[in-house]
C-alpha cells in the first residue's frame, strides 16, 4: 500500500513522499485496513521505529474534526508538535503547562498536542474545546500501568469517551503482554506486530563475547582500554578473572563506533551516566567517527547555556564526541544532546532510562550496562518492558543493516538476563487507579466538576476506566467510599441531605479550588494548614511561603545527603520562627528536612543566588533547579487561590511568587 492510495489530499501526499514515505510499513497498512482513516478505534502495539507516528498522523488528518495527540512527557510533546506543525495547512497547538486554566486558546486548532495532565486539568476547569474533538491519539498508552500518570491518563480518556459519543481513539503502545485487554477496553481493533524496518538482534555480553538471539556472535577486545590517571589499565572485576561491566560497556561502544555506528549506553543513575561519558571521552570516539568539528560546535552551544559544573562537564565530553543525558540537565542541555545525536555530530549518549521513553534517538547499537537499580530500599530488576524500550532504540532505518542491543552481564547472570530480557515477555499493563492517593484525586475531581454527587454516580464516572473493565466498577465501591470519607475529613467535600440516595456529595470551596488548581487533595490540605499558620505569624517571610508549598506531595523531593543533614538541621533550628511546622511536629522528619532544603534553595534563588552557586552549594542538577522553580510557581499560584478562597492574607506568598 502506498501513501498515494490513502484518503489524503495532494499536499499531504507530497509532504510524506518528500520525507521518503512512499510505501507503508506493514503495521501501517494493517492499521489502514482496520479503519484508522475512517473513524475506527485502533490500538497499535508495535516495536519502536515501526511507524506509529505515521499511524497517528493519518488518523488525525482524516478525522472529521479537530484532533488531540496526548503525550506522556513534555519533551516528547514538543517533538510531536513540531512534527504536526510541519504538515501543510495544519494549525497545530501545544499545551503542557498552566494547570489552572481551561486552555480555551486551543480552540480552533486542527491538532492539539498535550500531556494527559493538561487535558485533565482543562476538563476540571470547564474547557469546552474538548467537546469538539473528533479524534484522540494516545501515545505510550502502556503507561496506564504507572503510578500517578497512569490513573490520570485512564480517567481522562474515559471522560473524553463519555463526553464525546463518536470520538475516535487511536492508542499507540510498545509491545506489552496484554494489548488485547487495552483494545477491548477501547472497543478497538488490535494491530499487533513484531515487524521492524531494521532487524534487531539482542544478546548478552560476558567477558567480551556476545551471543545474539539470531545465532550470530560478536567478540570485542577489552584490552585496548586507555590507561587510568595512575598509568595502570582500567580496573577489572572484584574476582580478578575478567573485565568489569564498565570495561565491557566501553569496549562495546568503541567497537560500534569504529564500525561507523552510533551508540546509546544506558546506566542506572545520573552519576553513572556522567562517569561513563567521561570514560568514553578518553577513548577518542569523536576522532574515530570524524565528528570533532561538529561536536565542538555543539559543545560551545551547551557551554553558553550556563556556567554550572554540570554544563561545563557536558561540554567537555561533547568536544570528545560523547554526551550524558539525564533529568538533572537543563532542557536546553538535553535538547542540544538529542539534536546533535540525530545529526550524527556525536558518537554516543550515556543515559538514564528516561531517554528511552519516546524520544526519537535511534542508534546502531544499544548497550544496557545496568539491569538493576535502587528503588529506595533495595536493588531491583528493571522491568522487562523498560529494557525492551531501551533495546528498541537500536537500528536506524536507512542507515544500519541491523540494530544490536547488548546487555552487559557476568557468567553467573547470563541465564537470568537471557530469560528475563532476551526471551522474556514484557509485563502486562495493570491499572493503578485504585491506589488511594490517586483515587482521592479523581474522586474529588468528579465531585468538584459536577459529574457526580453520590458514590454511585462516582462509580458511573469510573465505569469507562480500564480498571472497571478489568475488575468491574463494583471493585472500586469500597475504595470510593473510603476516598469520599477521607475527602470529607480533609474538608474538601461535605455531605448534604437530599438526592436519590438521601444525601449529596458537594465540593467545599477549598475542595473546588484544590481540584481546579490541579493539586492533590493532600497538597491542598497541607497548603491550607500552612496558610492558616502563616496568617497568624508576626512576620511570615518568603521562606515561610516556600516551606508551605515544598512540604507537599506535589513538590518533587530534593535529595538530602549525609553531609548536608547536620547543616540543614542547624538551618531549620535557626529559622524555626519562619517555618510553619515545628521540628517535633513533622510526620516524617527526614522528608520535612528535605522540604526545608528545597525551600532554602528557592529562597536563595529569589534572593539573587545564581544557578552556578546553587548547583555547587546544594549538590543538585541545574535541571533540578529549573523543575523546582517551575513547580514552585504552580504551587504558589495554588496557594494564592486557596488563600483567596479562605479569605486569608498571606502577603509572603505573593511576594515569593512575584520574585520567582
Amino acid at each position: 500500500m502506498r501513501v498515494s492510495d490513502l484518503p489524503l489530499s495532494e499536499p499531504f501526499v507530497d509532504h510524506f513522499t518528500g520525507q521518503g514515505i512512499g510505501e507503508l510499513y506493514p503495521p501501517q497498512a494493517t492499521a489502514v485496513e482496520a479503519g484508522v482513516c475512517t473513524g475506527s478505534n485502533v490500538v497499535a502495539a508495535v516495536p519502536t521505529a515501526s511507524g506509529k507516528t505515521f499511524i497517528a498522523e493519518i488518523a488525525l488528518l482524516t478525522a472529521d474534526g479537530p484532533g488531540l495527540y496526548v503525550c506522556p512527557l513534555r519533551a516528547l510533546a514538543r517533538e510531536k508538535y513540531e512534527t504536526f506543525a510541519e504538515l501543510p495547512g495544519i494549525d497545530a497547538g501545544i499545551a503542557t503547562g498552566d494547570f489552572d486554566a481551561t486552555g480555551e486558546e486551543l480552540a480552533g486548532h486542527d491538532v492539539v498536542v498535550a500531556t494527559s495532565e493538561k487535558v485533565d486539568s482543562a476538563i476540571r476547569n470547564g474547557a469546552e474545546w474538548v467537546d469538539d474533538l473528533a479524534c484522540v491519539v494516545v501515545d505510550e498508552v502502556h503507561l496506564l500501568g504507572t503510578d500517578r500518570r497512569g490513573p490520570t491518563l485512564e480517567v481522562t480518556l474515559a471522560t473524553l469517551r463519555r463526553r464525546i459519543a463518536e470520538l475516535q481513539v487511536v492508542a499507540l503502545s510498545a509491545t506489552v503482554d496484554n494489548p488485547e485487554d487495552i483494545a477491548d477496553w477501547l472497543d478497538a481493533t488490535l494491530i499487533e506486530s513484531e515487524w521492524r524496518p531494521v532487524d534487531l538482534r539482542t544478546g548478552v555480553c560476558v567477558d567480551g563475547d556476545v551471543a545474539f538471539d539470531d545465532g550470530t556472535a560478536l567478540h570485542v577486545d577489552v584490552d585496548g582500554e586507555p590507561p587510568t590517571t595512575d598509568g595502570n589499565r582500567a580496573d577489572h572485576d572484584d574476582d580478578g578473572d575478567g573485565p568489569d561491566e564498565t570495561d565491557l560497556a566501553v569496549a562495546l561502544v568503541a567497537d560500534a563506533v569504529a564500525d561507523g555506528g552510533q551508540c546509546l549506553a544506558f546506566v542506572r543513575s545520573r552519576a553513572e551516566a556522567a562517569a561513563l561519558a567521561d570514560r568514553l571521552a578518553d577513548v577518542g570516539l569523536g576522532e574515530t567517527m570524524g565528528v570533532a568539528a561538529a561536536a565542538e560546535t555543539v559543545a560551545d552551544e551547551v557551554a553558553d547555556i550556563d556556567g554550572t559544573v554540570t554544563g561545563q562537564r557536558l561540554a567537555d565530553d561533547l568536544r570528545a564526541g560523547v554526551a550524558f543525558h539525564h533529568a538533572g540537565l537543563r532542557a536546553g542541555h538535553r535538547s542540544a544532546v538529542e539534536r546533535a545525536f540525530r545529526d550524527r555530530s556525536i558518537a554516543c549518549i550515556c543515559a538514564t532510562p528516561t531517554l528511552a521513553a519516546g524520544i526519537n534517538v535511534p542508534a546502531r547499537r544499544v548497550v544496557v550496562r545496568d539491569q538493576k537499580r535502587y528503588t529506595g530500599s533495595s536493588m531491583e530488576w528493571v522491568p522487562t518492558l523498560e529494557v525492551k524500550q531501551m533495546c528498541g532504540r537500536a537500528g536506524r532505518p536507512g542507515l544500519d543493516p541491523h540494530g544490536e542491543a547488548v546487555l552487559v552481564g557476568e557468567e553467573r547472570t547470563r541465564d537470568e538476563l537471557v530469560a528475563r530480557y532476551v526471551d522474556g515477555d514484557p509485563e502486562a499493563v495493570e491499572s493503578t487507579l485504585a491506589e488511594p492517593a490517586s483515587l482521592r484525586t479523581h474522586v474529588l475531581s468528579a465531585i468538584a466538576t459536577g459529574f457526580a454527587e453520590t458514590e454511585a454516580e462516582i462509580l458511573d464516572v469510573f465505569e469507562g476506566t480500564f480498571y472497571a473493565r478489568e475488575t468491574g466498577a463494583g471493585g472500586l465501591a469500597d475504595a470510593v467510599a473510603v476516598a469520599a470519607d477521607d475527602l470529607v475529613d480533609a474538608g474538601m467535600v461535605r455531605r448534604e441531605t437530599g438526592g436519590a440516595d438521601g444525601y449529596r456529595l458537594v465540593a467545599t470551596p477549598v475542595g473546588s479550588t484544590t481540584s481546579k488548581q490541579y493539586v492533590r487533595p493532600e497538597t491542598g490540605e497541607r497548603i491550607v494548614s500552612g496558610l492558616e499558620t502563616a496568617a497568624g505569624m508576626a512576620d511570615a517571610t518568603t521562606l515561610t511561603a516556600f516551606e508551605v508549598i515544598c512540604d507537599t506531595p506535589d513538590m518533587q523531593d530534593t535529595y538530602l545527603g549525609n553531609r548536608e543533614r547536620a547543616e540543614m538541621y542547624r538551618f531549620a533550628r535557626a529559622n524555626a520562627s519562619e517555618l510553619t511546622t515545628a521540628m517535633g511536629e513533622a510526620e516524617s522528619f527526614e522528608e520535612w528536612l528535605e522540604s526545608v532544603k528545597t525551600a532554602r534553595i528557592l529562597d536563595e534563588w529569589i534572593g539573587g543566588a545564581t544557578v552556578e552557586e546553587l548547583v555547587e552549594n546544594y549538590r543538585i542538577g541545574p535541571g533540578d533547579l529549573d523543575s523546582r522553580v517551575e513547580r514552585a510557581e504552580w504551587l504558589l499560584s495554588a496557594a494564592e487561590a486557596l488563600a483567596d478562597t479562605l479569605g486569608l492574607s498571606v502577603p509572603a506568598v505573593s511576594r515569593a511568587r512575584a520574585r520567582l
